[in-house]
């Protein structure tokens, strides 16, 4: 519930869901209303809403899978009915939910004959498959299955690489994206300079969210895109006298690490989120998962700190040192105690 002040008038601004349903395992559908909005307001939020819950929400999924003594991936397997190509689009749809970032790893190891599923994946704790029952392949005669599996966080659609990869392991075209559809409607009521609307908003999820927690991690990401713009104003106030200390036009860094760590509108950093450093996948969910959100987190950091991180690799630090350098003019420590 938000209260807003208009034209000496107080207005209650309130959410709720009308309608909520779980049609399967993988299809959730959920109903939300928001009211009462000034004319226009509907739109905004609907459009904004659509599109973030569309684009920016992040999944859990399986990017590659490694076959033992399989030479290609159009091969077939002796007592499978499917082809490797098959078993991979398959597992392309298994639907799984986790928190965490980084990549994890995950098996299967079955002997036939069997009718293989998604229960049959040995996963960490930290990954949770969302229907058990979701088809692999069908193991027709006593043969062994043994896949090794790598499952990472992301968002949004990755084309697989053509390249191959050097370990013998097969990409899969990487589907992030937690929520299926989204529509937005608008009911407008009131007549002239007194009319008001209501918004309604419809999710569908792969079951990996509830449309609620859906509803709220977009609204989240949404917040989180506009709050550079609120300290704008503040950090432009002194722009002009402090202009031969500035190193990037709108947030006051220092040529030294310590200088900016005093200066009091250091504060700034707690507003760069590392979303809008433009890092690669890897080195930018490395970072998320060792709780690094923001350029004030990474600064805390030394590189001897960043390669302790787990997946980290030497090239990682070295695409975060130049980014640092050419956007803000500013270095790591190469150890802890370097300041």
């Amino acid at each position: 519930m938000v209260r807003e002040e208009i034209a000496g008038s107080t207005r209650t601004l309130q959410w709720k869901c009308v309608e909520s349903r779980v049609d399967s395992k993988r299809l959730y559908y959920g109903r939300f209303i928001l009211s009462p909005l000034m004319k226009g307001q509907a739109d905004t939020i609907g459009i904004a809403m659509r599109r973030v819950l569309l684009g920016e929400m992040e999944g859990t999924c399986i990017t590659h899978a490694k076959f033992e003594n399989v030479s290609h991936e159009y091969s077939t397997i002796p007592g499978i009915e499917e082809s490797v190509h098959e078993i991979l689009m398959n597992l392309k749809e298994i639907v799984l939910r986790s928190n965490l970032y980084g990549i994890r790893d995950a098996f299967i190891c079955v002997k036939g004959p069997k009718y293989v599923t998604a229960q049959d994946i040995i996963s960490p704790p930290s990954v949770e498959i969302v229907d058990p029952t979701q088809h692999i392949a069908n193991l027709t005669e006593p043969v062994d299955l043994r896949i090794e599996l790598q499952i990472k966080r992301d968002r949004g659609y990755r084309i697989k690489s053509t390249n191959p990869s050097q370990d013998g392991s097969y990409p899969i075209d990487a589907v992030s994206m937690p929520v299926r559809n989204a529509n937005h409607s608008i009911y407008s009521y009131g007549n002239g300079n007194e009319k008001q609307e209501i918004l309604f908003l419809e999710i569908w999820t792969n079951g990996s969210f509830t449309p609620k927690e859906a509803l709220y991690e977009a609204s989240r990401n949404l917040i989180d895109l506009f709050i550079p713009f609120l300290h704008g104003e503040e950090e432009n106030t002194n722009l002009e006298e402090n202009k031969n200390q500035f190193t990037c036009p709108l947030f006051p860094f220092h040529d030294g690490l310590s200088n900016l760590k005093k200066n009091k509108k250091g504060i700034a950093l707690k507003y760069i989120f590392i979303d809008q450093l433009e890092l690669s996948s890897r080195t930018y969910n490395c970072l998320k998962g060792s709780n690094i959100h923001t350029l004030s987190d990474l600064l805390s950091k030394s590189q001897e700190d960043l390669m302790r991180i787990e997946y980290f690799r030497a090239e990682d630090v070295k695409e975060i040192l130049s980014i640092l350098q050419k956007r803000f003019a500013i270095h790591l420590p190469e150890n802890p105690f370097a300041f």
